[in-house]
């Protein structure tokens, strides 16, 4: 039986991760589903790194999982607790001491999504239905919270805090219908950063949301 720490993106809501925290204890295992501050403007990565370390602190076997932005504070957290394995799901990859602002300019990730907008045919305009919705069952968005946080300022402007990679497994997932983090963008960013294959997983950003079986599956395989 493992231990999922499952941290977020922007904003910071535990409930993203609901579905597949459900399937994992199903499966007999223990499942922290963090929810941090997104929108407070006096905390950042350093508190978001330090309310997760005292979420897993004494968990035996640790998994940690994050998904998007939720990177920023999962890699310090396994560089703080004695966590099994990493995992990864279509994260913004941090460099150490780098800001989540400095994150799309160092990656190119802006020039990466109007890419893959013009290449697939749909608008490089961003909106939430286009780049974040457009595979979650309109069932499941029913029953979640009626608006999204936003992230304060203030988690895109700290440094990152951590001094190197840690020195344990690392498993990276990319939605292979992610129009926010295209499939090649992320392939190409774990290779650069961690030289590492992506590996591909259904549904898009939201993958959590839109295909919970899958990655769930994804995270029970990465053991």
């Amino acid at each position: 039986m493992s231990t999922f720490l499952l941290i977020p993106g922007a904003g910071g809501m535990a409930w993203y991760w609901h579905l597949v925290g459900q399937r994992l204890r199903e499966a007999g295992d223990d499942v922290i589903a963090l929810d941090l501050p997104g929108q407070d403007p006096q905390a950042g990565l350093a508190a978001y790194v330090d309310l997760a370390v005292a979420a897993a602190t004494g968990c035996e076997d640790l998994v940690v999982a994050a998904q998007s932005m939720g990177a920023f504070t999962a890699v310090p957290v396994c560089e703080r607790l004695s966590a099994r394995r990493l995992v990864l799901l279509n994260a913004m990859i941090p460099l150490p001491g780098e800001t989540a602002g400095d994150w799309w300019e160092h990656t190119g990730a802006l020039e990466a999504r109007r890419a893959a907008a013009r290449a697939g045919g749909y608008s490089d305009a961003l909106d939430l239905q286009t780049y974040f919705l457009h595979d979650v069952p309109p069932e499941i968005l029913a029953e979640g919270p009626e608006r999204q946080r936003d992230e304060a300022k203030i988690a895109f402007e700290e440094a990152c805090p951590f001094g190197r990679w840690p020195e344990i497994p690392t498993t990276v997932l990319a939605g292979r219908d992610d129009r926010f983090f295209p499939y090649a963008f992320q392939q190409r960013v774990a290779r650069e950063r961690l030289t590492a294959e992506a590996h591909p997983v259904p549904g898009g950003h939201l993958g959590a949301l839109s295909q919970p079986e899958a990655v769930t599956r994804a995270l029970q395989q990465a053991e």
